[in-house]
């Protein structure tokens, strides 16, 4: 079983995420660009949320990820039902840096933004992953892709690869050491699927695979589209107060761009034309390289659909940490780029 989920997982990433980006690599190195900011042309003055502008990015955002978020959620339920139990714990069962580790080093093949990566992060809790390990699957997966370093290098500079590794790889393993920490004694390492954060068990492993998997395809469709769909409509509509090209001296504009690029949503790399774009209208170097870790790391949309597979306390750590890094990965960009 563990081999056919590697196999669809390896056949479903070459489709979705190898191939395509092995032609946008060779894109990047040729225009030194990836394509226009989903975000469109930065607006000098913010405007007023509407309906239209919800309907238009969401509709920009699900073109560009629906078959990466297929991919997510199909390969986060086959997660529950393909692979043994005995094979999870032994690499993300423990409450220490080892199940951290694993965790980071297995996400580096996705390559997946932070949505598309969640349902995967929420089938290895409701196997009984520790929660530092299905955080830094979950967070490494954007922050630590290969291909948006690449691509990075190509269109931005080297710097922001540096800077993008460096708090990556912060906020990657340290926010899964310190939930272990803070988890440690309160979730259960040898009761598969009888988590302390709420998750149900799954369908006894006696139970015929289509009934066990359509079980567990139907939760998982049942408690992370609902949000997913509702969030990124609403962020839609109010990106026209999030990305003001002028809001006060630099200081006021990396504590904003820190805060909205970690609510806002977007698809793997697109943080990339949306720092072009910024820079290009002028707005102040420190802002922007606050987006090169907040706007990939997580999302409102993210958070929600991970709500029932972390306490809240680990979710509030992950949201004040990946800000308080966008802000500290900003003042450094000031002073270096």
């Amino acid at each position: 079983m563990l081999i056919v989920f590697l196999l669809i997982a390896a056949l479903g990433l070459m489709y979705v995420k190898w191939w395509p980006y092995y032609h946008k690599a060779l894109t990047a190195a040729d225009t030194h660009s990836i394509g226009s900011s989903i975000l469109g042309k930065p607006a000098a003055h913010t405007g007023t949320p509407t309906w239209n502008d919800a309907v238009d990015y969401a509709e920009t955002y699900f073109k560009s990820v629906w078959k990466a978020a297929v991919l997510g959620i199909l390969l986060g339920s086959l997660l529950q039902v393909l692979i043994p139990v005995s094979w999870l714990l032994r690499l993300f069962g423990k409450s220490n840096f080892a199940s951290v580790l694993c965790g980071g080093l297995v996400s580096l093949p996705g390559m997946m933004c932070s949505c598309c990566a969640a349902p995967i992060a929420a089938g290895m809790r409701r196997k009984n992953a520790s929660a530092g390990a299905a955080l830094a699957f979950w967070i490494g997966n954007p922050l630590l892709n290969p291909a948006t370093l690449v691509f990075m290098a190509f269109v931005l500079s080297w710097k922001f690869v540096v800077l993008r590794v460096v708090f990556g790889v912060l906020l990657t393993f340290g926010i899964g050491y310190i939930a272990n920490r803070l988890m440690r004694g309160h979730e259960s390492e040898l009761q598969p699927g009888l988590l302390s954060s709420g998750v149900s068990a799954p369908e006894p492993a006696s139970a015929p695979f289509w009934s066990r998997w359509m079980s567990s395809l139907g939760s998982m469709l049942l408690h992370v589209v609902p949000a997913y769909l509702i969030a990124v409509l609403v962020l839609g509509a109010i990106k026209v107060w999030l990305f003001p090209v002028s809001f006060g001296p630099a200081v006021v504009m990396i504590l904003l761009f820190a805060i909205a690029g970690t609510l806002f949503v977007i698809p793997t790399a697109a943080e990339i034309p949306i720092i072009q774009s910024f820079l290009a209208a002028g707005v102040a170097i420190g802002p922007a390289t606050a987006l090169l870790v907040t706007l990939p790391a997580v999302s409102l949309p993210s958070l929600l659909m991970l709500s029932r597979a972390f306490p809240r306390k680990i979710l509030l750590l992950v949201l004040g940490t990946v800000i308080t890094i966008g802000i500290a990965c900003g003042f450094i960009g000031e002073l270096w780029i």
